[in-house]
């Protein structure tokens, strides 16, 4: 590899002030550049707000809302009960004695008010859900002064280990609405009955962060893994084959702009690897979006990568792009600067963005003035309108993927594509977002591909729990 190319990417240095100085400007003031840069008039605001509207009332009409929908409608971050189950998920998994899950159980369910949540959801199998933890809370109570005091004990002393089974299970079926399957084989042998309708994927293994070494060669070994087996799936065009999305941080424990030097020479190749294989296959390969604190870390290494002259001719080089970062929108410039410098076409996977709560804590935590992200959904919301337009004005360079479960996200989408549906595609999680974004598609003729986390049940607690932050908020649109 070129060593210039290693220690000093040039081509990104010229929009890294810009970067910078969108980092601390006032909120403010970024949301007027945002909105000017849309570009729609009233009227096609309410054109848009109408058909996100009639798409929200066809959703209800014509399809019942997937288990895990129900599930979040039933016990959101608004009940004591729905943070008590998140709670649960992301430390069941992880404690390592029987008798400290019983107490986790105990404490966890035994206080919560299930019964008032008995009958109230559309969904059989989440009122069914609502039985077990309803009579495990009975089975859990020993008030001495209650009746049958002295049977509820007997039955507690016989039934915990049945509970401390029934619910980790129940954890594990909750894991398997936003997984695809443990193995890349499982996962791309479950993906094929939608694939016959017309729909692709995005594999993801599930894992975060290396914290060695040895956790970094394993990641990529799992991702070399999995291009093996997804190359097999390969139909010649990237928009229409399976791809992988990687994250970085998986292939190296320090991921961090302190270790820039040590990044460039250790994780480049690895990940230069990785990109190569998945060129000769020709199928999509997404760097996934990190922390904001490695956003110009992460633009050095995908310079790095894009510049490789082997990689030269291959469309299938992605990159995931956070609206929810005050940057997004400089961000993109950059790469279409970067594509255009060196003759490429990228594409860039527009999400809002998936560490919200985590960004601002780090950003209190470190005392900076301002947020590396903005403050107010709203906000999110229109960088994320600000970002589609300028993705769909650089076509020529950009294949845009906007990864959305928002109604009206989607129509504006569609409104700012006018007449050209198949320059750009729709993106939705496993398990989520499915009556939106098959109404969408068998409307208007787009595509879809579909996220989809393949990893061991041990592996998906932090995807779990993200994956419930975001859909059992108030303010989200499954909500």
């Amino acid at each position: 590899m070129n060593k210039a190319m290693v220690m000093d990417p040039p081509a990104l240095s010229a929009w890294k002030d810009a970067i910078r100085r969108r980092y601390a400007a006032d909120e403010a003031e970024v949301m007027r550049e945002l909105i000017g840069q849309i570009r729609l008039d009233e009227a096609e605001r309410k054109e848009i707000a109408a058909a996100g509207a009639q798409i929200v009332q066809r959703v209800r009409r014509e399809t019942s809302p997937s288990m895990m929908e129900s599930f979040l409608a039933e016990y959101g971050l608004s009940t004591s009960e729905g943070v008590g189950l998140m709670c649960l998920a992301e430390a069941l998994l992880r404690v390592p004695d029987a008798e400290t899950i019983d107490e986790l159980i105990r404490d966890k369910i035994e206080p919560s008010n299930w019964g008032a949540h008995l009958g109230n959801s559309s969904s059989s199998l989440v009122n069914a859900s609502t039985w077990a933890l309803l009579l495990t809370g009975k089975v859990l109570d020993d008030d001495p002064k209650r009746p049958a005091a002295a049977l509820r004990g007997l039955v507690r002393r016989l039934g915990e280990p049945v509970v401390r089974t029934a619910v980790g299970q129940s954890m594990k079926i909750l894991g398997r609405q936003f997984v695809l399957g443990q193995t890349i084989e499982e996962g791309i042998k479950n993906a094929r009955t939608l694939e016959a309708q017309g729909y692709t994927y995005s594999y993801d293994m599930l894992g975060e962060a290396a914290r060695t070494d040895a956790d970094a060669v394993r990641y990529h070994a799992a991702y070399a893994h999995a291009i093996k087996v997804i190359a097999k799936r390969a139909k010649g065009d990237v928009r229409s084959s399976p791809g992988i999305s990687v994250k970085l941080s998986a292939l190296h424990p320090r991921y961090e702009y302190t270790h820039r030097d040590t990044v460039m020479a250790e994780l480049v190749p690895r990940a230069l690897e990785l990109a190569k294989q998945a060129a000769k296959a020709n199928i999509g390969f997404n760097i996934d979006a990190e922390e904001q604190d490695r956003l110009e870390l992460s633009l050095d290494v995908i310079e790095a990568l894009l510049s490789d002259p082997a990689l030269k001719g291959w469309d299938g080089f992605g990159v995931v792009v956070q609206a929810y970062g005050r940057r997004a929108g400089p961000v993109i410039e950059a790469l279409y600067d970067l594509a255009e410098r060196l003759d490429r076409r990228i594409m860039v996977r527009l999400v809002k963005g998936a560490y919200w709560d985590t960004e601002v804590k780090l950003a209190q935590e470190m005392g900076t003035k301002t947020f590396p992200v903005f403050t107010r959904k709203v906000n999110t919301d229109v960088s994320y309108m600000a970002c589609a337009r300028m993705l769909m004005d650089r076509r020529d360079r950009i294949y845009p993927q906007f990864a959305t479960h928002n109604a009206h996200t989607c129509a504006a989408v569609l409104a700012l594509a006018g007449n050209d549906k198949d320059s750009f595609e729709f993106q939705r999680l496993h398990g989520m977002g499915e009556s939106v974004h098959t109404i969408v598609k068998e409307g208007e003729g787009t595509r879809c591909r579909v996220y989809a986390p393949v990893g061991a049940h041990r592996d998906l607690l932090a995807y779990l729990v993200r994956r419930l932050l975001e859909n059992g908020a108030n303010s989200s649109f499954v909500n």
